[in-house]
């Protein structure tokens, strides 16, 4: 209380057309409070990283491909029902920034039923889940999931308001400690020996302790939703939210669906795993700056010039770390799988190859659904998503006839050809970019990421077979990033100076 909103006068500041080059004076705030969010959240998340993949290597040598499958059935509803379980409330009311505290209150008390809701459901479908996979453990593992509806609702206000507010600090801290919370608890439980209970109490625990810091960070009181008309737009705008969440993850976890059912748990969990290592990229670089562009886009909304700016900026900085890291990791997969994972997990190479081939652009195509919801296209990005949906689970069973690979090539095809351009040509028609301007934010991080994967192949067909795996996979990776590392630096050698300087301007 008493302190200015640095979103609001961001926003105000920057309404000026900037030059072709940098923002006014006064619109490098939101630049600042954007580099900040990032920063703080990457280094959060970073610091915790390395003990989690650890221990994620440590918990798979202690659990068996069938334990991940199970666990994966599982994720597959729960994960659905807690897209649903927020009603779109937590976005809702960073992009609403007229809400008053009483609709705030009521926004809470609304997700907190919501909540309540859907544990009971969830009791009442566990049986029925159980089925569908035939598996009987199902029913006590979601049961026991469920929990996670009611700590997510009580996380909708305090997350939203901190992410209006810009406060990314705070908001790092508390991924972190849910983050180590997490790894922590999973590593102890599959040590002594509770199998898949590992991957099930491990994220419940972290998701308790991140639901308690959060509210005691921004504490806000939740009211009785009466009255729904004066929140009606709100509630309105988090349904259409939630349309395009539910649709997304139908159609992003349709494949997992799909091998279960079609080709057993022993394929799910070998391409389970192959996902989950293909998708690191996305998950810990991109998802890091997703958690910060909705606030920074919404402060944005009404800037056309603005919003083309930090498309195009956040779409090269994205690109730089993320395709030569999903190229890599298609380079390296049997060499790492082997060597990390064991001998019993040579199933997932393939699908690890070519889903982190998927990844490279996936890993972008992220920034653009926030940017249809926070410009007031919610309606738009909810129509699109739904069309994705009709298509790619089509390509995923079509693809099952071929195994594994043939579901992980359905990803390669279907997310570029037809998902993608969906997206990008919504965004581009919001904020009038052009669609060179987009490609030119992806051909730096193209053409080095080719020259990089040369050198790899270059590497890997002069290396002896009769070497170490770990021989080989270190060479390979070293050679990789040394030449990736010294194509950045030659060409933009300017550009990573600027980022340094205003990195070092930030300081205290």
């Amino acid at each position: 209380m008493g302190e200015v909103d640095p979103a609001a006068a961001a926003a105000s500041a920057i309404r000026a057309p900037p030059s072709a080059g940098d923002p006014p004076p006064e619109g490098r705030a939101l630049d600042r409070s954007l580099v900040r969010g990032i920063a703080w959240t990457g280094a959060s998340r970073w610091a915790t990283q390395l003990l989690s993949w650890a221990s994620t290597l440590i918990v798979a040598r202690l659990l068996t491909p069938a334990d991940y499958g199970l666990v994966g059935m599982a994720t597959i509803y729960i994960g659905l029902l807690v897209y649903v379980n927020e009603l779109g409330l937590g976005a809702a009311i960073v992009q609403r920034r007229d809400l008053t505290e009483d609709q705030i209150a009521r926004l809470g008390g609304l997700g907190l039923l919501a909540g309540s809701a859907f544990v009971a459901v969830s009791l009442l479908a566990a049986t029925a889940v159980a089925r569908f996979f035939s598996e009987p453990a199902l029913r006590g593992i979601i049961a026991v999931s469920s929990l996670v509806f009611l700590t997510s609702a009580l996380q909708i206000v305090p997350r939203a308001l901190l992410t209006r507010d810009l406060a990314f600090r705070r908001l790092a801290w508390v991924d972190g400690a849910e983050a180590l919370i997490t790894t922590v608890t999973a590593l102890l439980l599959a040590v002594f020996g509770l199998g898949y209970w590992a991957l099930v109490l491990g994220p419940l625990g972290g998701r308790i302790g991140s639901t308690a810091f959060l509210n005691v960070s921004r504490p806000h009181r939740v009211a009785w939703p009466r009255q729904l008309r004066t929140i009606a737009e709100a509630i309105t705008l988090g349904w259409q939210i939630v349309v395009a969440r539910v649709a997304w993850y139908f159609y992003s976890n349709a494949d997992m669906t799909i091998v279960g059912r079609v080709l057993g748990k022993d394929a799910l969990g070998a391409y389970g795993i192959g996902w989950t290592i293909a998708s690191l990229p996305v998950e810990r670089v991109s998802a890091l700056v997703i958690s910060v562009t909705p606030a920074v886009f919404s402060a944005v909304q009404h800037d056309r010039v603005a919003l083309q700016r930090y498309l195009r900026l956040l779409t090269e900085g994205l690109s730089f770390i993320t395709f030569p890291a999903a190229v890599g990791i298609a380079l390296v997969a049997e060499e790492f799988v082997l060597l990390a994972l064991g001998e019993h997990w040579r199933a997932a190479v393939l699908p690890l190859r070519l889903l982190a081939l998927s990844a490279a652009l996936r890993s972008v195509s992220p920034l653009l659904p926030p940017l249809l919801v926070a410009t007031g296209h919610a309606r738009r990005n909810m129509q699109r998503t739904i069309l994705a949906t009709l298509i790619l689970p089509a390509l995923f069973y079509a693809g099952s006839h071929w195994g594994t690979a043939g579901v992980a090539t359905a990803w390669v095809v279907g997310h570029p050809v037809f998902v993608f351009p969906l997206f990008l040509s919504a965004a581009l028609h919001i904020t009038g970019m052009r669609f060179v301007q987009y490609a030119r934010a992806l051909a730096p991080a193209m053409w080095m990421t080719a020259v990089m994967a040369a050198a790899v192949l270059v590497v890997r067909w002069g290396t002896p077979s009769t070497w170490a795996t770990g021989i080989r996979f270190t060479t390979q990776v070293l050679a990789g990033g040394a030449v990736y590392a010294g194509l950045l630096f030659a060409a933009y050698r300017e550009r990573i100076g600027a980022l340094w300087s205003l990195l070092r301007g930030m300081r205290g």
